[in-house]
C-alpha cells in the first residue's frame, strides 16, 4: 500500500569543489504495467538442492581476498584534482580545440570532462565504440545475448553481437539517420532493442528509449524534442502510437517493427529482417569514417526523465558518462570478468531507464557478461521462471519487484503447515541476527553460529532456489526507496538486498551498498572517482545531496536554463533530494525538496519518512497479475488479522473510508505508534484516510519505474485532501488522542 503526506559526507560544504579538468581531445578508431510475481510459490521444506550454494562460495572467495583488498585499496585512493592530466589513450591524437565547457545543452556540443589524476577518475575516457571492440578482443567467442524462442534458447557471442550492431548502424545510415538526431526505441527488453541502441550510438545519432506505457502524445513530444528520423517499434500495438502521431514528426524517414509480423504495407515501415539486409551488404567506409570522429566527451545517448512534474527533460549522456561508469560500476562491485566466471543478469526493467542500461547493457559488457532477456509478462508472473532457467549471478529490482516478492512469499507461508511455518519463523529470526550482526562487523566473521548452518540447510537454500537466486552473489534495488520491513525480511532470508542511489543525470549509480559495507536504510558509499557534498546541511546534517565526477551528465537538451538549474557554477550537480552521512560515511536520503511541507511555524516535515513508519505497519491490498491494477481483495494477511479483530471484511471496500470501524480503531493505534516516535508535534499524523484502491501505473499514480507521481496524487484525490481540513483535529482530540509533545 502506498501512502502520501499531504499539504496544503564524508565531505564538508567547506571543502573546496573540485575543478574539472581539460585533456587532449581523442579521436576514435574503427513492459508494459507491473504487477504481483504471480508464479511465486516458496516451499520452504522442498526436497534439498545438492548443488553447491552461492553461500559456500562465496566462503570460499573469502578465503583468498587479502590480495585483492590491498589492490583495490591502491586503485581507489581518492584523486587529487589539477588543472590538467596527461592521461590519455596510448594511440589518441590531439586535437586543437577551445577547452569545452563544463555543460552544455547542444546536441552537437562537447563537455570538459571531469578527469583526476589517481584512482578511478584517471581512467584514459573511451568511446562505446572502443569500449565495444575491447569486449570483442577479450570475449568474443562467450555468451552475450540470450533469448527464448517458443521453448528453445536463443544466444549470440560478442563477435556476433557486435557485428549485428555495425550492420544495424549501415541500415540506419542508408534510411537516412543524420548526425546528432535521434533514433526512439519503444518496446520491450530484446537483442533488438541493444542492438538499435548501440548501432544508433555507431552510427553518430542519438540512441533514445521511450516507455512502452508513454501514450501517442508522449511519444511525439520525445520524438519531436530530439529530432528523431528513425523510430524501432515492438509490435503493432506500439506502432499505433507512432502512426497516430506521424503528420507531425517532420524528422522521421522510417520505422521499423521487429516482433510480430506487419499487418499491414506501408512506405518507409519496416520488418526486422528488412531493416537488417538493407545494411549487409554496405560499404563500411562511411560507418569507420563517422566511429573515427566520435570523442568520448560528446553526446550518444539521451534518457528522459519520467517528467511528474511537467514535460520530460532529455538527459544527455557522452561516451564517456556510460563508459567510465560501467568500468567504475564493475570494479567497484568486484564482478569477475567472462575470461574468470561470466556473470550473468536477466534483463526485464524498462531500458528506457538509466538503470537497467547501465546494468544490463554497459556494465554486462565491460566485463564480458551475459544478458538474458526476460519475457514481456515478466512483471506479470513469469519473471520467477526465467530466474530459474537462467540462475542469474547478480540482480537487480525496484523496491516493488522486491515488495512483490515479498508478499506472495507471506503469502504462501501463511498456507504452510504448523511446522513448516515454525521452522520458517525460526529460520527467519536466525537468519536476521546473525546477518544484522555480519553487516555491523563489515562482512567479517571468522565463523557462522552452528543454528546458522542449519537453517540454511533446511530453509534458506530452498528459498534462493525458488526464486532462481541460488547462485546470485549480489542482488541490488534501486530507483525508489525501499522500506526497512522488506529489506529485513530478505536480509532474514539470508538474501541481503543492496541499495544504490543515483539518477538519470548521474548516468545511474553515485553510491552502492557492498557486503562488506552496507546499513539498512543507507544507500551506501561513494563510487571511487566520484565525490559528494552536502549542501546547506541543517543541525542534524540535512542537506541536499550534491554529486560530483565523471558521471555526471552533459546537460539537458535544448535547456540550458534547466540546465543551469541542475548544475551550480562550481560545477556540482544538484539532485534535489534531503539526505545525510553518518559518522561511517554511509549515505542516508532523507526525502525530496519539492515535497517538503513547511507549516505555519516555519518548521520542515520531510513526509517520506513518516510514511515509511505507516506502510511498515499496514499492508492491504492485493494486485491483479495481468494488469498491475490494484484488486478490491484483502491480503491474506489482512484478512487474518480482521479475524484476529473480530472483524469479517475480506475487501478493501468494506474497510474504506472508515466504514468498519474495528478496523478503523486497530489502524488509528498504529497511527498512534507512529506518532509517538514523531520528532515533533508538526510531524504527527493528524487525519488519515484509506483510499478504495492502492496507486499503481494504470491508476496514474506511479510513474514507469514505481515513483510516486505526487503532484498527480494530490490533483486525483484533491477532494479528500481539501476534507481533511474542513474540521480542524489537534492531538487532543478524541480521534487522536495523543498528549503534545
Amino acid at each position: 500500500m502506498h501512502l502520501t503526506v499531504c499539504e496544503p559526507t564524508a565531505m564538508s560544504t567547506a571543502m573546496d569543489p573540485p575543478r574539472e579538468v581539460s585533456y587532449p581531445q581523442s579521436s576514435c578508431g574503427t513492459g508494459d504495467s507491473v504487477a504481483s510475481l504471480d508464479d511465486v510459490a516458496v516451499d520452504f521444506i522442498a526436497n534439498e538442492s545438492s548443488e553447491e550454494s552461492a553461500g559456500e562460495r562465496e566462503e570460499e572467495i573469502g578465503a583468498n581476498t587479502e590480495l585483492t583488498n590491498k589492490l583495490t585499496d591502491i586503485l581507489t585512493e581518492q584523486p587529487t584534482h589539477t588543472e590538467t592530466v596527461s592521461a590519455q589513450r596510448p594511440d589518441s591524437l590531439s586535437l586543437a580545440m577551445a577547452e569545452p565547457e563544463r555543460w552544455t545543452s547542444r546536441g552537437d556540443g562537447e563537455v570538459n570532462l571531469r578527469m583526476g589524476e589517481l584512482g578511478f577518475a584517471a581512467e584514459p575516457p573511451v568511446t562505446v565504440d572502443q569500449m565495444f571492440k575491447t569486449a570483442v578482443e577479450r570475449f568474443g567467442s562467450y555468451t552475450a545475448l540470450g533469448w527464448k524462442e517458443g521453448e528453445q534458447m536463443k544466444t549470440m557471442n560478442y563477435q556476433e553481437y557486435y557485428q549485428a550492431c555495425r550492420t544495424a548502424a549501415k541500415s540506419f545510415l542508408k534510411l537516412g539517420l543524420e548526425r546528432y538526431h535521434g533514433v526512439g526505441i519503444l518496446g520491450f527488453n530484446s537483442a533488438e532493442w541493444f542492438i538499435s541502441d548501440i548501432a544508433a550510438i555507431m552510427a553518430g545519432g542519438f540512441a533514445v528509449g521511450i516507455y512502452t506505457t508513454n501514450s501517442p502524445e508522449a511519444c511525439q513530444y520525445l520524438a519531436e524534442n530530439c529530432k528523431a528520423n528513425i523510430i524501432v517499434v515492438e509490435n503493432h500495438k506500439q506502432l499505433q502510437k507512432i502512426l497516430q502521431v506521424q503528420d507531425k514528426l517532420p524528422h522521421i524517414k522510417a520505422i521499423i517493427q521487429y516482433k510480430d509480423a506487419l499487418k499491414e504495407k506501408r512506405p518507409n515501415l519496416y520488418t526486422w529482417a528488412e531493416f537488417m539486409e538493407l545494411g549487409r551488404d554496405e560499404s563500411n567506409t562511411q560507418l569507420d569514417d563517422i566511429i573515427a570522429t566520435q570523442k568520448p566527451n560528446q553526446c550518444c545517448t539521451l534518457i528522459y526523465t519520467s517528467g511528474t512534474t511537467g514535460q520530460p527533460k532529455g538527459v544527455m549522456l557522452s561516451h564517456d558518462n556510460l563508459t567510465w561508469t560501467a568500468f567504475a560500476v564493475g570494479r567497484h562491485v568486484q564482478l569477475t570478468e567472462a575470461t574468470k566466471s561470466q556473470e550473468i543478469v536477466v534483463s526485464y526493467l524498462p531500458l528506457s531507464h538509466i538503470a537497467a542500461q547501465m546494468v544490463d547493457i554497459w556494465v554486462t559488457m565491460k566485463v564480458g557478461g551475459a544478458t538474458y532477456f526476460a519475457q514481456p509478462d515478466a512483471l506479470k508472473g513469469s519473471l520467477v521462471n526465467t530466474m530459474r532457467e537462467v540462475r542469474p549471478t547478480a540482480f537487480m529490482g525496484v523496491p516493488r519487484v522486491w515488495e512483490k516478492m515479498q508478499e506472495k512469499m507471506k503469502s504462501v507461508g501463511a498456507k504452510s503447515s504448523t511446522v513448516r511455518r515454525k521452522v520458517a519463523v525460526w529460520a527467519k529470526g536466525v537468519g536476521l541476527k546473525t546477518n544484522l550482526s555480519k553487516m555491523n562487523q563489515n562482512g567479517a566473521m571468522a565463523r557462522m553460529p552452528v543454528n546458522y548452518r542449519l537453517a540454511k540447510k533446511l530453509v534458506f537454500r530452498k528459498v534462493r532456489k525458488a526464486l532462481g537466486l541460488d547462485r546470485c552473489t549480489k542482488c541490488y534495488t534501486g530507483a525508489a526507496p525501499i522500506t526497512k520491513d522488506t529489506l529485513e525480511f530478505f536480509l532474514s532470508l539470508d538474501i541481503p538486498v543492496y541499495e544504490l542511489y543515483g539518477m538519470s543525470e548521474s548516468t545511474g549509480p553515485h553510491t552502492i551498498s557492498l557486503p562488506n559495507a552496507f546499513r539498512l536504510t543507507s544507500v551506501g558509499k561513494l563510487i571511487p572517482g566520484c565525490e559528494t557534498k552536502i549542501h546547506s546541511p541543517d543541525q542534524e546534517g540535512n542537506g541536499e545531496i550534491c554529486f560530483w565526477g565523471r558521471h555526471v551528465f552533459m546537460g539537458y537538451l535544448n535547456q540550458a536554463d534547466k540546465t543551469e538549474d541542475a548544475l551550480d557554477a562550481e560545477g556540482w550537480l544538484h539532485s534535489g533530494d534531503l539526505g545525510k552521512h553518518d559518522d561511517n560515511g554511509f549515505l542516508f536520503v532523507t526525502g525530496r525538496i519539492k515535497e517538503l511541507i513547511i507549516t505555519a511555524g516555519g518548521e520542515n516535515i520531510p513526509p517520506v519518512p513518516i510514511e515509511d513508519a505507516v506502510k511498515e505497519a499496514v499492508s492491504l491490498c492485493q494486485v491483479n497479475g495481468d494488469t498491475g491494477a490494484p484488486e478490491d481483495e484483502l491480503t491474506p494477511e489482512a484478512v487474518e488479522l480482521c479475524r484476529k479483530l473480530g472483524s469479517n471484511a475480506t475487501r478493501v471496500s468494506e474497510i474504506a473510508g472508515g466504514r468498519d470501524r474495528v478496523i478503523h480503531a486497530a489502524i488509528q493505534e498504529g497511527i498512534n505508534r507512529v506518532n509517538e516516535n514523531a520528532t515533533s508535534n508538526a510531524q504527527r499524523i493528524q487525519k488519515w484516510i484509506i483510499l478504495d484502491q492502492d496507486f499503481s501505473i494504470t491508476g496514474g499514480e506511479l510513474g514507469p519505474t514505481m515513483k510516486l507521481k505526487r503532484p498527480v496524487v494530490m490533483k486525483m484525490y484533491k477532494e479528500q485532501v481539501e476534507h481533511f481540513y474542513k474540521e480542524v483535529v489537534t492531538p487532543s482530540t478524541p480521534d487522536n488522542s495523543l498528549p503534545p509533545k
